[in-house]
């Protein structure tokens, strides 16, 4: 991955003192050397967000307390940001990421895409039409062993698909976690103003959902799911189980929990096919299993040569050497800098490479909540998952 000659100048929404997952993003930006941190809005406190941009080396004045003068005054600039980071709780995503696609820069946006359908469908059709990258940090999808894995899907090494299973078990709010005042993450998790009831599948189950549907090659065709809320006292659902029926007749389900105690971050995936069958789990990202009829398994390395130039791409050091977490955020931000730089350089949208999550797949993603609302509402019952053409 080579860096640009010219490196692209990005702001921050979000991010100030205590937004955890921020410093990933960060950290993700700067690894390839393709972007340059030049502004944000780090906080609505002033206060707050001026101890984050002193923290960054930002220039005074370009630290903002409001997104909307943020946008206007970086768009004026002949040296303003060309793409920002939205890193805010749900709630603000739609507002935010709205401002800057108006004034014609591009997005980079933490999941969900936003904290309901109908706004997330208007944002897929301004990035649409405003001709913007808008990428989507499901960053699991940019490990080397599930790009991978995707591959030998597609290639047929697996046979045909029958069935897909998906869990993403958290320990974090097992306990009284609203207890902790202390804790600004707990704190706008469990707030359904903040990212709706559903918060268990806008934090954790959207991810499964896209990791499911990008390895798979499949789409849900319908869903009965059984929403709950385990910790007595709160105000969301914490817990979620969910059946599913893809195309080409898999079968397949969902456990989503953030109340899975002991747990650390239970992220797997399995693929069942007729010839061969897989397994990836993030606790051990390095790795994935291949099992065969008969007992036969492969356990297959980050690194090793026999791996597809799909894995080679988003594979940084070789064989033997870890690569993670933060290494699938720099792949993101470096796969969506490529279409950055040809937008740069004037290709038109369907010439541009999109090697990243986008606003299809967050639509879907909503879309996969709203249903599996609707189905628990409803007693669990079967719901068709009607198609978008996005």
């Amino acid at each position: 991955m080579k860096s640009f000659e010219r490196p692209i100048r990005i702001g921050m929404v979000g991010g100030g003192p205590g937004a955890n997952i921020a410093e990933a993003h960060r950290i993700g930006l700067r690894m390839d050397g393709r972007y340059e941190l030049v502004a944000g809005a780090f906080s609505r406190d002033p206060d707050k967000s001026a101890i984050t941009g002193r923290e960054l080396s930002i220039a005074r004045d370009r630290v903002y307390a409001d997104f909307e003068v943020m946008a206007r005054a970086e768009a004026a600039r002949e040296d303003g940001i060309e793409a920002v980071a939205i890193v805010t709780p749900n709630a603000n995503h739609y507002p935010a990421a709205r401002v800057f696609l108006e004034h014609g820069i591009h997005v980079i946006c933490d999941k969900p895409l936003t904290d309901d359908f109908d706004t997330g469908l208007a944002l897929h059709r301004l990035a649409q039409s405003e001709g913007l990258v808008f990428a989507l940090t499901h960053n699991y999808a940019s490990h080397s062993m599930i790009r991978h894995a995707a591959r030998m899907v597609a290639n047929g090494d697996l046979g045909t698909i029958r069935s897909i299973q998906g869990e993403f078990a958290a320990n974090w709010g097992a306990g009284d976690a609203e207890q902790d005042a202390q804790n600004k993450q707990v704190a706008w998790r469990t707030d359904p103003d903040q990212v709706g009831r559903a918060s268990v599948l806008s934090d954790l189950g959207t991810h499964i959902h896209h990791l499911a549907r990008f390895v798979s090659g499949l789409e849900i065709e319908a869903l009965a799911a059984d929403l709950s809320t385990v910790v007595p006292g709160r105000r969301v659902y914490d817990h979620a189980q969910v059946m599913l029926r893809f195309t080409g007749g898999a079968r397949g389900s969902f456990w989503v929990t953030m109340v899975a105690t002991g747990a650390e971050h239970g992220l797997r995936i399995r693929v069942i096919g007729s010839k061969a069958s897989l397994e990836w789990c993030h606790e051990d990202p390095h790795h994935l299993r291949v099992s065969y009829p008969g007992g036969r398994h492969e356990i297959l390395a980050q690194g090793g040569s026999v791996l597809s130039d799909d894995a080679e791409r988003f594979t940084r050091i070789g064989l033997g050497h870890p690569e993670a977490f933060l290494a699938s955020f720099a792949n993101l931000y470096s796969a969506a800098a490529e279409a950055i730089a040809a937008a740069r350089d004037g290709q038109p949208m369907a010439d541009r490479p999109a090697d990243f999550p986008g606003t299809a797949d967050g639509v879907l993603g909503l879309q996969f909540i709203d249903l599996a609302c609707r189905s628990s509402d409803e007693g669990g019952r079967w719901i068709d998952v009607a198609r978008l053409g996005l």
